[in-house]
């Protein structure tokens, strides 16, 4: 290419000549994203996302309550089409005093789709083991699997904690035999995957609507499981509501509150609890932090019609110079 260029071509213009056709090579694509964790600061504590991953959520099969037809028209309202990947979110709260995970993702329960919490843990400047309370909204497999890693606590100094209500349905093996039959592994992965805090005291359940750190207090929020638990964390004058599983397709049930999953333990509680907390985020102005709304899952909800819409947080690039003093 170079001799054919010089015969041709003037010396500068053949300079030129290669360099276009070097500007045009082929670069290898790279197809993976950055760290899944983004920052924000709530008064003066710092809250962190961590993605655990995404996976396809299977909107045709698990859905309830909704036509057929109007999951389809939601999803095409947003430019969605099945599968749609719904993502995995957890929070971490850094009080200055205390170091709180809101839910783990599901770790290894998943399969390679998820799992990936610790590693963006790290990638956000923290350590498992600064860790000083894991709080679970629930204990399904997508939220309490990350507590464990290879039989180990994935928090060494952690101390975990969910609502009584549902430590005592999920680990009573009892209820396994009444549960339909597609959650009867769910109960199991509960009970493998807080075992290293049970056996050394590290498993604390709580009673009803408690302050389980400064700041943060536990609201009853039944019906996707038999005690599910919203989180308020407070500081300042703004609040944080990290819901769990208040929403699973923000697309169908923001439109349809009524709209539940085959997952809910108890479909009328689930969309009477789906009513309130939407209420309480719209009137209080609170943000919210959704486990399963596209990551990071924080913004505001508003009323829209006989609905809400989701209005995500806008990105701030340096948070710390947000926070109060």
């Amino acid at each position: 290419m170079l001799a054919a260029c010089a015969i041709y071509l003037a010396p500068a213009l053949c300079f030129l000549f290669l360099l276009v056709q070097s500007a045009h090579a082929a670069a290898p694509e790279v197809r993976t994203q950055g760290p899944g964790f983004y920052r924000m600061m709530l008064g003066s504590y710092e809250v962190t996302t961590l993605l655990d991953g995404t996976h396809d959520f299977p909107v045709d099969t698990v859905m309830t309550n909704v036509t057929r037809d109007q999951v389809n028209h939601d999803l095409a309202s947003d430019d969605l089409s099945m599968p749609v990947q719904g993502s995995i979110n957890a929070f971490l709260i850094n009080t200055g005093s205390q170091l709180i995970l809101i839910d783990t993702g599901a770790g290894v329960l998943y399969g390679d789709c998820c799992g990936r919490l610790l590693a963006n843990l790290r990638a956000a400047g923290y350590r498992p083991e600064q860790v000083d309370l894991v709080l679970l909204t629930h204990m399904h497999k997508d939220h309490v699997g990350g507590v464990n890693l290879n039989g180990k606590a994935a928090f060494p100094n952690a101390v975990v904690r969910a609502s009584r209500r549902e430590a005592d349905y999920w680990l009573d093996a009892r209820n396994k035999g009444a549960a339909p039959a597609f959650l009867s592994s769910f109960f199991d992965a509960a009970a493998q995957s807080v075992a290293p805090y049970v056996a050394t005291g590290r498993f604390q359940p709580f009673d009803g609507d408690a302050v389980v750190a400064p700041g943060i207090h536990a609201l009853a929020a039944p019906g996707h499981t038999p005690g599910h638990t919203a989180y308020v964390v407070q500081s300042g004058n703004q609040t944080l509501l990290v819901w769990g599983d208040v929403i699973h397709v923000a697309s169908i049930q923001l439109r349809d509150p009524a709209a539940t999953v085959e997952y809910d333990s108890d479909a009328s509680a689930a969309q009477q609890t789906r009513y309130d907390l939407l209420a309480l985020a719209a009137n209080q102005h609170y943000v919210v932090g959704a486990a399963h709304i596209a990551f990071p899952g924080l913004g505001h909800v508003r009323p829209d019609g006989g609905g809400y819409r989701w209005i995500p947080l806008n990105y701030d690039a340096d948070p710390a110079k947000h926070a109060a003093p």
